[in-house]
Order: structure tokens, then sequence, then C-alpha cells
């Protein structure tokens, strides 16, 4: 039987309901990468954040098949934080798209599964090209969107 913590996540990524990225190499890269980001994090709060990248991209790993290495424990003084903004900032990012891909009247709205950053008008194009919606369109329903929106850095 599984943990309940491995139950939630699995779950929980599921939701999310992200592509599996090929090579597998991908997912190695991505925990380097955030790593990388984590060890140049100047505040608490950056550490936080980068700190739970490294989670999110160690979980996906698993979830998807391909780990990279196992994830730390869940409860712990250090970690339960770290676990539970991971869940709030990918969630509200994941359903930030999603409102804004319906706000557009994206046919397929409900088939918007992301969750990078949108502070760069570059990513919010390429998502909207990733899903057939207007660039244009996309970037100004997110720019007003995000003005209200609570999303974690």
């Amino acid at each position: 039987m599984q943990p309940p913590t491995t139950m939630l996540l699995r779950r929980w990524h599921k939701m999310l309901g992200l592509s599996t990225q090929s090579p597998r190499s991908w997912y190695r890269d991505r925990v380097r990468e955030e790593l990388r980001e984590r060890r140049t994090a100047a505040t608490r709060w950056q550490e936080l954040s980068e700190t739970s990248d490294v989670f999110f991209s160690l979980s996906r790993a698993l979830h998807d098949g391909f780990p990279v290495r196992s994830l730390p424990p869940f409860f712990s003084l250090r970690n339960t934080p770290v676990y539970l903004y991971m869940i709030a900032k990918y969630t509200l990012r994941w359903k930030f798209y999603r409102v804004a891909a319906r706000l557009c009247h994206a046919p397929h709205h409900k088939l918007v599964c992301e969750v990078i950053n949108p502070n760069k008008k570059h990513k919010l194009e390429e998502v909207a090209s990733r899903h057939q919606i207007d660039p244009v369109t996309f970037t100004n329903i997110s720019g007003r969107l995000r003005r209200f929106w609570p999303l974690l850095p």
C-alpha cells in the first residue's frame, strides 16, 4: 500500500494532467536546473520557492515514470511547508491558465494543462500557441487576470 502522501501527489499530478516529456533526460535536466536556481536563492522566501520547484521536478519525474531521485519525506518540519507551498503554487498556475483560456473562449479550455510561470510574455505566447488560442488575446486577458489572481513566485 502506498503512503498517503504518495497517493495525494499521484492524484494531484493526475489532476494537473501535464504531458510526459521526452527524452528521459528532460527530467534530470529540470532537476539540475532547479537545484542551480535554489543555490542562488538570496532570501528565505526565494529558497522556499526554489525548493518547491526542486520538489515539483522530482515528483513530476516520479509520476511520469522517470524517477531521478527519491522524494524527500513529507512529514518533517523542513519539508512539509515546501510541499504545501509547491501544491499551492502549481495548482494556482494550473487554474490560472484554465481560467485565462476560458475567458478567451478557447473551445478546449478544459484541456489546457500548464504550470509554467506566466510572468513572461513569451511564455504566455507559447501556451497560447500550444492550445491554438490567439496569442494577443491570451496575453491581454492573462495580463488583466494577473492583476488580481493570486500567484506565488
